[in-house]
C-alpha cells in the first residue's frame, strides 16, 4: 500500500542564534509507522512544528506527498491549511476546553470555515448525527470514566486529543509523545489502534517517543536526531545495534 510522505530539503531553524534544526534531506513516511528518537534538545518537537507549519523554517523546502501521487509544496502554508490537507499532529502538552464534555470536544474538532463562528457547530444536528457512530466507537474502545461527561485526568485528556486528531481523517499523523503518562494497558490500546489505522485506512504515522521499547515494537523504521541533525536511520534492529546511538542516547540497558 502506498504511503503519504513528507520530504524536507535544506531545512534550517534557529532561535537566538542557536541552530535547533539543520537537515539537508529527509523523507518521512516511506513506511506505514516510523519513529523519530533522540535526546532531549535534539530538535524533534521543533521539527514536528516545522512540518505542521506551527513554526516557519528559516530556509528550505517542505514537500507533502499524498499516497495519490500528488506533490504539494507546503513550505509557506498555514497550520490550518496543512491540517485540511490531512497532515495532523497530536499535542505533547494537552490544551483542552475544560467546559466542554468529551462528546462536545470531539464534535468541535470537526468545525470548518463553513461555520462563521465555531460554536454554531453545536446547533447543527445533521453533523452530530452523522458522526455519532464514530464517536461511540472511540468512547467504547477507550475506558473513559464517564464518556458522557468531562475528561478528568491527564490520561483521559491525552486520549481525547488522539481521538480528535483521528476524527479529522488524517493521511499523515504526527504523534508527539502520545503515550506519556498512560498506563501500560492504555499504551497498548493506543498503539493497537494506530496499527489498525495504518493497515486498514492507509494512515501514515510518525511517532516521537522516549519509550524505546514502544518504538522497537511498533515502528517499521526509525530516524535518530541529535543536535538538530539527522545522524542515522534504519530498521529498529539496526538502530538498536548502532554504537553511536547507544553512546549518544540509549545507554547499555537498550543495547
Amino acid at each position: 500500500m502506498a504511503t503519504t510522505k513528507i520530504v524536507l530539503k535544506n531545512i534550517r531553524k534557529s532561535f537566538g542564534g542557536r541552530t535547533v534544526v539543520d537537515i539537508d534531506n529527509l523523507t518521512l513516511g516511506a513506511h506505514p509507522i516510523e519513529g523519530l528518537i533522540g535526546p532531549n534538545g535534539a530538535g524533534k518537537t521543533t521539527l514536528m512544528s516545522l512540518i505542521t507549519r506551527k513554526l516557519s523554517a528559516d530556509q528550505g523546502q517542505i514537500l507533502y506527498l499524498p499516497a495519490n501521487g500528488a506533490k504539494v509544496d507546503i513550505t509557506h502554508n498555514s497550520l490550518d491549511e496543512v491540517a485540511r490537507m490531512g497532515l495532523v499532529r497530536t499535542n505533547q502538552i494537552i490544551q483542552d476546553f475544560e467546559s466542554l464534555t468529551i462528546r462536545d470536544s470531539l464534535l468541535l474538532s470537526l468545525s470548518t470555515p463553513h461555520f462563521d463562528k465555531f460554536y454554531r457547530i453545536f446547533g447543527t444536528q445533521k453533523l452530530a448525527q452523522s458522526v455519532n457512530d464514530e464517536i461511540d466507537f472511540y468512547l467504547d474502545y477507550f475506558p473513559f470514566e464517564n464518556p458522557n461527561g468531562h475528561a478528568l485526568s491527564a490520561g483521559e485528556k491525552k486520549l481525547l486529543d488522539i481521538i480528535r486528531c483521528l476524527m479529522l481523517k488524517p493521511k499523515f499523523l504526527l504523534m508527539d509523545e502520545p503515550t506519556a503518562g498512560l498506563p501500560y494497558d492504555l499504551t497498548q490500546s493506543v498503539m493497537a489502534l494506530m496499527q489498525k489505522k495504518a493497515v486498514e485506512d492507509g494512515l501514515t504515522i510518525l511517532i516521537v517517543e522516549h519509550d524505546l521499547d514502544l518504538i522497537w515494537e511498533v515502528c517499521d523504521f526509525v530516524h535518530f536526531l541529535a543536535e538538530g541533525q539527522l545522524m542515522t536511520q534504519g530498521t529498529p534492529e539496526e538502530i538498536r545495534k548502532n554504537q553511536m546511538v547507544a553512546e549518544k542516547y540509549m545507554g547499555v540497558s537498550h543495547v
